[in-house]
């Protein structure tokens, strides 16, 4: 599935999740991904007759007091509400977890990923070590 949804992405949308170019999802990579640690990682698949239309997962850290978060999207289902829903759902299982917060890393140009991350309560800072990328976190500790 991760393969296939690799395939169905522009290679802007890749470099933009990725954060580099790359032409192919390697076998240990999408092996990666795919297998999740029980308890630590959730991952979440949108699929519409037979397609993979989006993943989002989540690792935590070994304390669960924060978890770091990944959202993907095939390029032909932008703009239908397939990465909010999946985000959605995402936080809520993360708090429903346990887990203290989410955080992500998005590139300065990923304006979609930065409004839906706005719109879901994220925070937006500079990442001290990169200034071309934006550190999102959003507390799911309620109160």
């Amino acid at each position: 599935m991760l393969q296939d949804l690799f395939t169905h992405m522009s290679p802007e949308d890749v470099r933009l999740r990725f954060f580099a170019p790359m032409r192919e999802l390697s076998h240990a990579l999408a092996s990666r991904l795919s297998h999740l640690e029980c308890g630590r990682e959730m991952a979440l698949v949108a699929q519409h007759d037979g397609m993979t239309l989006g993943v989002a997962r989540y690792s935590a850290n070994s304390d669960r007091l924060s978890a770091e978060f990944a959202v993907a999207v095939r390029s032909d289902w932008h703009g239908r509400g397939v990465g909010h829903l999946l985000m959605t759902r995402l936080i809520e299982i993360a708090q429903q977890s346990g887990i203290g917060k989410l955080v992500g890393l998005v590139l300065h140009q990923n304006k979609p990923m930065l409004d839906m991350c706005r719109e879901l309560g994220f925070s937006i800072a500079p990442e001290p070590i990169d200034a071309t990328v934006l550190r999102v976190r959003k507390s799911l500790v309620p109160g």
